[in-house]
């Protein structure tokens, strides 16, 4: 995927969407990867550009693909934020796991205990993105949401299984 031209497609950095819970936690798994300091001067815009793409970017990209290692790298962070989230929201340890075949079809799935508190089956994973940092903080808004369900009723088992 080429990165050119993506931070164009961002709001201004005072879109509300980077207030967003969700995108907050997606931020500090992001910063959290910068062990050398090398992102501290880009701002939360910057490090989200990757997980937009326009229409355009996306119609560029072949129907068909492999995933890059980059692409597989936002994917994971995207899910560990979302199980970070849930983890805030309930106070159950929330595990993440990605199983992708080398043609971008695969599922993740999020465990609490022996609670599956989300499973998403994946495809196309090489056109991975969002058209707007708000379709971005609702996407993972969503997931946060139904393992926070999940948790909520079948507590017992996220918590003690």
């Amino acid at each position: 995927m080429a990165e050119a031209g993506v931070a164009d497609t961002l709001p201004e950095t005072t879109s509300p969407a980077l207030q967003d819970g969700f995108v907050r936690e997606l931020v500090k798994q992001i910063r959290a990867q910068d062990t050398h300091g090398v992102w501290d001067g880009k701002s939360d815009a910057d490090l989200l550009a990757p997980y937009i793409l326009s229409a355009e970017q996306r119609r560029a990209l072949p129907i068909m693909g492999d995933p890059d290692p980059e692409t597989l790298w936002r994917l994971e962070l995207f899910h560990n934020a979302v199980g970070l989230a849930i983890e805030r929201a309930t106070g159950c340890m929330v595990s993440p796991l990605m199983k992708m075949s080398h043609e971008g079809f695969g599922r993740a799935v999020l465990t609490a205990g022996r609670l599956v508190v989300v499973n998403r089956h994946l495809r196309d994973v090489h056109r991975f993105g969002y058209p707007s940092l708000e379709k971005l903080a609702e996407a993972g808004n969503k997931l946060v949401a139904e393992g926070v369900g999940m948790i909520g009723q079948y507590g017992d088992v996220a918590r003690y299984g």
